[in-house]
């Protein structure tokens, strides 16, 4: 303990604060980049996977496989998949972009069940309705089906990438310059490994817990009147 107050003058200084928010900045922005792309990404999985017809069945069944195969593979492997295909055909790509591509890949899978569920809540009578007055699938999509299944999407998937910023942490494992990889550093500089860790634990919930927020808050926005009954309803029990 007395090493550990020691050492925070020598710990709390300009430059190691802001090596650390820089880092928490890259730690942000591979979270967010990943998992927007890998959203946008599963949305056109969803609708290929739902694509009618016997001459889509190969494209249902890689759709439903890509899902199945990423969502019972670890992160970490992900990581080291993505580095070594990548590092095959190309040795120019940055360890940022490689850590993108992984969490967009992994971000995919998860996003996918998240968007299918919410798409499928939707009244069937709704999308009848609309094939009836001869829309296409795309705009049956994004005019009936995504409008009111966002109440029930937004949540989990802001939930995914709040817990997903916990994740990257996984990256430093090949290099990459994130938060925990900083804290590497620090530590093997002398630092407290209690201080040291103990501030990036801080640092991730700073930024965990406004998007934590930001889900809350999107789910009493968006929610029906109905559903916002259900909501107080669950949390008064």
């Amino acid at each position: 303990m007395e090493r550990l107050i020691a050492q925070l003058p020598e710990f709390f200084t300009w430059s190691n604060m802001a090596l650390l928010a820089d880092a928490a900045l890259m730690t942000l922005s591979m979270t967010l980049i990943g998992c927007f792309i890998g959203f946008g990404l599963a949305l056109v999985l969803v609708f290929l996977r739902t694509t009618p017809g016997l001459w889509a069945l190969p494209l249902r069944v890689a759709c439903i496989a890509y899902v199945e195969v990423f969502r019972r593979i670890p992160f970490l492997v992900v990581i080291y998949l993505v580095l070594f295909f990548i590092q095959t055909v190309s040795t120019d790509v940055s360890l940022f972009a490689i850590a993108v591509i992984a969490i967009c890949t992994y971000a995919i899978a998860y996003t996918a069940d998240i968007i299918r569920g919410g798409i499928e809540s939707v009244p069937h009578t709704q999308i009848e309705a609309a094939q009836a007055m001869n829309f296409s699938r795309l705009r049956t999509l994004f005019t009936v089906q995504l409008p009111q299944a966002w109440p029930i999407i937004l949540p989990p998937a802001i939930a995914f990438s709040v817990s997903f910023i916990k994740d990257t942490a996984l990256v430093s494992q090949i290099g990459v310059f994130e938060l925990t990889f900083r804290g590497k550093e620090l530590n093997n500089q002398g630092f407290s490994g209690i201080l040291v860790f103990g501030t990036i634990a801080m640092s991730y919930f700073l930024m965990s817990f406004p998007l934590s927020m930001l889900g809350q808050y999107l789910e009493k926005r968006l929610a029906t009147p109905r559903g916002q009954r259900r909501l107080r309803k669950i949390r008064q029990t």
